[in-house]
């Protein structure tokens, strides 16, 4: 299969329209899409969070010559490549050894059934919550960015826990754990900031759950009476990137594998 024909089924559940319309409505930036190309047809793919060397060494030891990422493997402007340097040795090895690399972003976070909302969609799972209605704070025409719902009520502490089983992590981070929870605030990846936090207090949530967060942030949140969830990067975004996965290895004949990074788990 042609690289471009691939990314078309990629785009199709996640489109590239969607990245652009964050980046011109919310000051945003990204850089989703095919990012090398090695001129050469996809026999085989690897699905990856990220561009590192290990999704690199199972590519190259399951035969595949595409790597499909969610972080953008290459992110901010670039003045050279060497084979000497992080990010340059990565893309010499895609390329001597053939091996293209598409990433989906922005575009596969805020789309439907995406990675935010595959988020919400964990902690629902986690509390044994019916799946209802959503108020996302960034709103776009297709899906969105950051959801704010109702769930079973629970402790933080037990919502927490459950959380960490379903997304297979055991590096869950837990304030105010004895705050009665039925409604949270949940942003997959670096959602845990400022905007985030005004976004949950307005909508009335309980907890707010997401990654990265600052010290002023958590210390905000808890004065304000809100538990915090926080949970790993890689966990909150991994787990949506698989149901991806999942949607995109049922419209195609290439082979493809998942690939977790264990560690960052």
């Amino acid at each position: 299969m042609k690289l471009i024909d691939f990314y078309k089924i990629l785009d199709g559940v996640a489109p590239k329209s969607i990245s652009d319309e964050y980046c011109a409505s919310y000051g945003a930036y990204d850089n989703s899409g095919i990012l090398v190309d090695s001129g050469e047809e996809v026999k085989k793919a690897v699905f990856a969070l990220d561009l590192s060397k290990a999704a690199i060494a199972r590519a190259k030891s399951f035969g595949a010559n595409l790597i499909v990422t969610h972080h953008p493997a290459i992110y901010g402007k670039i003045s050279d490549v060497k084979a000497d340097t992080d990010l340059g040795g990565k893309l010499v090895e895609c390329i001597k050894n053939g091996i293209s690399v598409i990433s989906m972003h922005l575009n596969l976070d805020c789309a439907n059934g995406g990675v935010d909302e595959s988020l919400a969609d964990a902690v629902a799972k986690a509390s044994s919550t019916p799946f209802g209605e959503r108020k996302i704070n960034h709103v776009l025409s297709l899906g969105g960015y950051g959801r704010v719902y109702d769930v079973q009520p629970c402790l933080a502490s037990e919502l927490a826990k459950g959380l960490g089983k379903e997304l297979s992590s055991q590096k869950v981070l837990v304030y105010n754990e004895n705050k009665k929870i039925s409604r949270v605030a949940s942003f997959c990846g670096a959602g845990g900031d400022d905007e985030g936090l005004r976004f949950a207090r307005k909508m009335g949530a309980d907890v707010m759950i997401s990654s990265d967060f600052k010290h002023h942030v958590i210390a905000a949140a808890v004065e304000a009476g809100l538990a915090v969830i926080a949970i790993t990067h890689y966990s909150s975004e991994n787990y949506g990137f698989k149901k991806y996965y999942e949607k995109i290895i049922g419209q195609t004949d290439v082979a493809c594998e998942f690939f977790t990074d264990e560690s960052l788990l």
